[in-house]
Parts: structure tokens; sequence; C-alpha cells
């Protein structure tokens, strides 16, 4: 069996100030995050890990760095393009209050129904390209490295949709199982690279939150 465990990034100023990132938008990981992602290197404290996946952008890529730093054991990093974030057009580096001003049905859309999301109207990704993408890289790591561990570090929207689409889950439906939080881990196990079956959503109890954070969460 190959588990993958799948990494939100650390929070950064942006997520703070509610604005989207995307593909193309990026802002520095804030100084409590850090100290987070040594709380999830020790949460992996007894995990085996052949390898670590991450996108290039430049939060997921520290996010990476800094938890094989924190685990202080060898892990091989790679850097692949194809986990890099949803690209959402235009609606990137706006506040999300402002993107709900000028496009509500977009933004609602976007957040509840999948389904009926229309990219074209914000020159965005399609949730279909961004599951094609990421689950494609998934199933080259499950191919490469079987019955093994390997974490994935990427973003909460693109990992979202992807997560969601390798469980097979209808586009209709993609949102019910609510956002990933930054810092969280999400695990999925395969015995084939075809099937997938879910282990664990959106975990952050090794943070030892006191109080919920709407904006840690996407």
């Amino acid at each position: 069996m190959s588990r993958i465990l799948f990494i939100r990034h650390g929070k950064t100023e942006w997520n703070l100030d509610s604005k989207y990132q995307g593909a193309h938008g990026d802002s520095p990981l804030l100084p409590q995050s850090y100290h987070e992602i040594k709380c999830l290197a020790q949460s992996l404290a007894s995990v085996k890990i052949a390898h670590v996946f991450a996108s290039p952008l430049p939060r997921a890529k520290t996010t990476a760095e800094k938890l094989i730093e924190a685990l202080g054991r060898p892990i091989p990093l790679t850097i692949d393009e194809r986990l890099i974030e949803f690209n959402l057009g235009k609606m990137e580096g706006m506040k999300f209050s402002a993107v709900a001003d000028k496009w509500p049905d977009v933004i609602n859309n976007f957040r509840h129904h999948p389904d009926q999301y229309d990219p074209t109207i914000v020159g965005s990704e399609s949730f279909e390209s961004v599951i094609k993408r990421v689950s494609a890289a998934v199933q080259d790591y499950v191919h490469e490295f079987p019955r093994q561990n390997v974490v994935v570090v990427s973003h909460g929207a693109a990992l979202n949709a992807a997560i969601n689409g390798l469980l097979k889950t209808p586009m209709a439906h993609l949102k019910d199982r609510g956002g990933l939080s930054n810092t969280s881990t999400t695990i999925l196990q395969t015995d084939d690279g075809q099937n997938y079956h879910l282990e664990k959503w959106n975990d952050t109890s090794y943070l030892h939150k006191t109080r919920v954070d709407p904006t840690d969460t996407i």
C-alpha cells in the first residue's frame, strides 16, 4: 500500500489578509508558520518518507524545505510544476470581499458549486484541468515509490480539487468535505495508483490551536 501525505503550505501574509494568491501570486510565510512547520515535523517524526515533492511557488517550496530541515533526515526533494496552485486569473491578488462584490456568482460557484463554475469569466483554470494535472503527478509518484510514503506540499485550492478528484468525488460534491487549512495533513492510500481511499482529512491537531481562524482555511 502506498500512502500520499498532502501538506498545504504554511500560512502567508496574503492568507492572513484574505487575498487570493493563485498560480502567479505569492507572499512570505508568517513568522508563526515556521513554528507550525516544526510542529508538523514532530507529527511525522516516526513516518518513513521516501520522497518529498513540492510546488515551485515560494510559499510551498519553503514549507517543504523547512519541513525536511526540521525532520533532520536526508529526504530527497523534487520541485514539480504540476503541483502549482489553481490559476485564478483576474481574482489573483484581490481580497475575497472584492471578488465577491465584483463576481458574486463566480465566487459562490468556486467555493460551493464547482460543477457550475465558469472559469472563462475571470480567465482562470478549470477544476477539471487542476484535477488532471495534479492527479497525473500523484500517479507518477505512486508508480515511482510503490508501497512507500510520499509527501506532497502544495496549495489549498489545487489540493482540495485534486484529492477529491482522486477519490472520484462527483464535481457537484467536490467541496462537501470542507476546506484545507494551512500546514494541514491529508492522507490518501492506494494499492494500484488508480483507486484511492481517504485515511485522514485536513488534520491540524499537532498545531494545538486554541481558536478557529477563518483565514487559515480555503
